[in-house]
């Protein structure tokens, strides 16, 4: 997946409205201050009032605000307004009209651009604009990833690694009750001796 020279345009031009939503900002002044070229800077504003992210105001003032809430508004959805889908790999649209790749059922690889493709995804959804913006917040992986066999999916691999950390839970706390008996038993016998 490439972020494209757009996607990066679009968020230096959403970033001004992200921090004054109710202000109109004028497609040049934000063309210039973000170092985009003017026409491109107008087809972005273009792309994003057709995805509704932004409305254009006409008029010797006019320009282009906020038209959704910064607060509710994820990175994927302003990425996916001016460059597509986020995808990684053309496994199921090889030729750009849905057909999928000839080998896809027996590549060994495919599962790992699919998962691939849900962590990018999960992440830029992760964060709304204004975290990013105004928040300075940043999404941070903090799991850690486990493999499955052929066959499994993500929601098998879930499950029994929940299962296995409620059984290790489950074992620690027979373990830990078993310190606190030892200990009350150990308390108990220096208790009798003091008697």
């Amino acid at each position: 997946m490439d972020i494209s020279k757009r996607t990066d345009y679009a968020l230096r031009m959403i970033a001004g409205l992200v921090e004054n939503p109710e202000g109109i900002v004028s497609v040049r002044t934000v063309a210039k201050e973000g170092e985009i070229p003017y026409s491109f800077a107008r087809s972005i504003q273009h792309d994003l009032a057709l995805a509704g992210i932004v409305s254009n105001v006409r008029g010797a003032n006019g320009g282009m605000r906020l038209a959704v809430d910064p607060r509710e508004t994820t990175l994927l959805q302003l990425m996916e307004a001016v460059q597509g889908p986020v995808v990684l790999s053309d496994c199921l649209n090889v030729d750009g009209n849905d057909t999928p790749c000839p080998n896809c059922d027996q590549c060994r690889f495919r599962p790992v651009w699919c998962s691939a493709e849900k962590l990018l995804r999960d992440l830029f959804s992760t964060v709304t604009l204004h975290q990013l913006v105004v928040e300075g917040l940043t999404p941070v992986y903090r799991g850690s990833f486990a493999l499955a066999g052929r066959g499994e999916t993500a929601a098998t691999t879930d499950a029994s690694d929940a299962a296995a950390t409620t059984a290790a839970a489950d074992a620690g706390d027979a373990a830990a009750a078993a310190d606190a008996g030892d200990a009350a038993a150990t308390a108990n016998a220096g208790d009798a001796r003091h008697d």
